[in-house]
């Protein structure tokens, strides 16, 4: 397929639904070979069966982000099947839950530390290499504002994400003279699962959709962007469309 991803090589992770989804199938709309990432493996393999009847290059692989050792078992996979990784994109997460912090439960804020902040950092440890290979690797973190922003009741997810940044921006630093390019992107408040189960009583239909902002993670993965270090607010960039 032709496109402006066309030989580019980009892995996405909780790619079977909402934001990833979408992403995954801009990729493949754009040419890249999509390495499809998340422990859902019927539902990825289902994503993977559509994008390939539309002439997609597609690779499945099966990662339970709450498991070190199936991290490591897919980044071998990856790595024994293609010899370069053009595009990273972080997007799988745990949500956590909606408790206030003098009460959150412990076995919960471990749980979304391991998918939202240790999963990422094996991964990173497991694919650096393959980055590195790249003429132009690009790593996009997702992120969200209540990172920046307290608000009561987020608990675990907010501060992983938080962290989650803060690994992103050392890993951005200590990869400064390769051409890899590291940036963040907050979706905002999307019309996704995770949303719905964060806010149940929002009405859905009101939100932007996860196909609406998957240009923009096209323009963050193009060897000729140079953005670095950036922290991306999706709906400002939908605003101003003005970021490339």
């Amino acid at each position: 397929m032709s496109g402006r991803l066309a030989g580019r090589v980009a892995l996405i992770t909780g790619a079977n639904r909402g934001i990833g989804l979408a992403i995954a199938q801009e990729y493949a709309r754009e040419g890249a070979t999509c390495i499809l990432a998340a422990r859902n493996l019927a539902a990825l393999k289902k994503v993977a069966a559509d994008l390939t009847a539309t002439g997609a290059k597609v690779v499945v692989v099966e990662l339970d982000q709450e498991s070190d050792d199936s991290i490591r078992a897919a980044t071998q996979e990856i790595a024994r099947q293609f010899p370069k990784l053009d595009i990273f994109v972080a997007n799988a997460a745990s949500l956590g839950a909606r408790k206030p912090i003098i009460s959150y439960p412990m076995d919960t804020w471990r749980q979304t530390f391991q998918v939202n902040v240790h999963a990422n950092l094996l991964l990173l440890q497991g694919l650096d290499a393959l980055l590195k290979k790249s003429d132009a690797g690009r790593v996009i973190i997702l992120s969200a504002q209540v990172a920046t922003v307290a608000k009561a009741g987020t608990g675990s997810y907010a501060v992983s994400k938080a962290a989650l940044e803060s690994l992103a921006r050392v890993y951005m630093i200590e990869a400064k003279d390769t051409p890899i390019r590291v940036n963040t992107v907050s979706p905002m408040a999307t019309r996704t699962k995770m949303r719905a189960d964060a806010a149940p009583s929002e009405d859905p239909m009101t939100l932007k959709t996860p196909e609406s902002i998957a240009p923009l993670f096209v323009a963050l993965a193009l060897p000729s962007c140079e953005l670095q270090g950036e922290w991306i607010n999706a709906d400002k960039w939908l605003a101003s469309k003005k970021l490339m």
